[in-house]
């Protein structure tokens, strides 16, 4: 099958021109750095309950938007009229505000030097578009997968859902530079839930299928084993609800790959973003507690923990060729055996730290949309698979008394991500090194520098999974993106656990 090209409505539209208008009209009024962004993002979400669809809605947001550094200080302006007298007015607009901005602008906004990418096309790994599947043949596969679901007798109730994305992005700005990308991302996915008759306890069990910046060809079984998810999930579901509550205390856990992602995203990714590491991001759940001082000395981890900031990753979300700031997009250390060796950072932060990345960006500036300025955001954060080849079963066997984790589900961390506590989907008792029948009402607890101390091996390559959401969260006004994390599985020695339904009474 040949590789997809750039969508054709989307190249037909006035972006160059519109560009090099409102360029133009910036350099006329004495910018020193003016970028344009012309953006087209169609989303398309499915929703199925109980063998009947319930939603179907597509949407699309189409608009550009000019930012410019005059006087030191940071101008934007957006607008969705396509026409030449709008790309001046922006540009106008844009120097205005920075004029404004300039008088409370403390430190001079300057920006990392990046090389010039002339016109350079860039698109996502996928085969088939889902936005061009009929949409008729989608609903139908969600719908029969609640069927499927509820011919269990442990199943009362079935959703399934996906949701798709079809990116296309052009970026031109004062150097020359010129990119044209288009990504397509979808997130598939389905729960059951049911009761215990004899206890009345309700509970539900989700898929752990990963969303992926793959096309329709995910659905097919060739890269997720949908069928045997779909076959195992009500056993699972009516395992659970007969499993007995855990006794809270001191456990050491094996995290399965899909539960660990969001440990990382939280407690690794959120934290090595510069902005809040520099103080800038406070408001959203910000800032960090691994401060810049704390660069080449903070223990983040064990002598096992290896962490990776990667925006070319395969499939990855938060996978482009080049950032919102026409930076190439690069794979980086951010912890290395255990220490902080770097952070996520986008040009004007490159300038102020000029000893990162050899004084340049890593390539993490992002906006998502056209009426959004761009702003720092997460990499693809991973946590690399070790040196020996370990499987799951082989951590395992190495505990005497413990739980195994499987699928996430709730979490929550203080504002400098540091204290935090992560539920998941299933949990599995661990005696003398093999497992013991399912636990329910688990949540484990610790601080960030705890928990990645205790961990004292991860698995091997044939146990690494790139997991990852659609939702992640920052700024004012919010920003949504959406960002992979791989990761093995992984041993944690001397683990808090907490008994969820006892906490729930304090």
């Amino acid at each position: 099958m040949s590789a997809p090209g750039l969508d054709p409505t989307f190249s037909e539209l006035p972006h160059r021109r519109l560009g090099d208008v409102a360029l133009a009209r910036a350099q006329e009024l004495g910018a020193t750095h003016a970028d344009f962004r012309f953006e087209r993002n169609r989303y398309q979400y499915l929703g199925a309950r109980d063998g009947h669809l319930q939603t179907a809605s597509d949407a699309e947001d189409l608009g550009f938007a000019v930012r410019v550094v005059h006087g030191g200080a940071w101008g934007f302006a957006s607008g969705v009229v396509l026409t030449d007298d709008e790309a001046r007015r922006l540009a106008e607009t844009a120097v205005a505000v920075a004029r404004v901005a300039a008088a409370m602008t403390t430190t001079p906004v300057e920006l990392a030097p990046e090389p010039v990418h002339d016109d350079v096309t860039w698109i996502s790994g996928y085969d088939v578009n889902p936005l061009d599947v009929p949409t008729r043949d989608k609903a139908d596969l969600l719908v029969e997968w609640t069927e499927r679901l509820r011919a269990s007798s442990a199943v009362a109730h079935a959703t399934a859902f996906l949701q798709q994305v079809q990116e296309n992005k052009y970026y031109a700005d004062l150097s020359g530079t010129r990119t044209t990308q288009q990504r397509v991302r979808l997130q598939p996915g389905f729960e059951a839930t049911g009761e215990d008759a004899e206890t009345g306890i309700f509970d539900s069990m989700a898929s752990i299928a990963p969303p992926v910046g793959r096309g329709w060809e995910y659905l097919s079984g060739a890269h997720w084993d949908w069928d045997s998810e779909l076959a195992e999930v009500p056993e699972l579901l009516a395992e659970k609800l007969k499993a007995p509550s855990v006794e809270a205390g001191s456990y050491d856990l094996v995290v399965d790959p899909s539960n660990l992602w969001l440990t990382i995203h939280e407690s690794i990714g959120h934290a090595t973003e510069l902005d809040r590491a520099l103080g800038y991001e406070a408001n959203y759940a910000g800032t960090s507690f691994a401060t810049y001082d704390k660069l080449g000395t903070l223990q983040y981890g064990s002598e096992v923990m290896n962490v990776r900031g990667d925006r070319t990753q395969e499939h990855g979300l938060a996978t482009v060729g080049y950032d919102d700031e026409g930076v190439q997009t690069q794979a980086w250390d951010i912890v290395r055996d255990g220490v902080l060796v770097g952070y996520q950072l986008d040009r004007s932060m490159g300038h102020l730290k000029p000893e990162l990345n050899d004084g340049r960006s890593n390539g993490c500036a992002y906006a998502d949309s056209p009426g959004h300025i761009p702003i720092q955001r997460m990499a693809n954060v991973s946590l690399m698979p070790g040196t020996d080849d370990l499987a799951t079963d082989d951590l395992v066997s190495r505990v005497e008394r413990g739980i195994y984790v499987v699928g996430d589900k709730s979490w929550s961390i203080d504002m400098q991500r540091f204290n935090f506590q992560f539920t998941g989907q299933r949990f599995y008792k661990i005696t003398d090194g093999r497992l013991d029948g399912m636990l329910r009402d688990v949540a484990y607890q610790a601080t960030t520098t705890d928990f990645w101390g205790s961990m004292e091996a991860v698995g091997g390559h044939d146990t690494w999974v790139l997991g990852g959401a659609f939702n992640c969260g920052k700024a004012q006004p919010g920003q949504v993106a959406a960002v992979s994390h791989g990761c093995p599985s992984a041993l944690f020695r001397g683990v808090n656990i907490l008994n969820t339904i006892d906490e729930a009474g304090h």
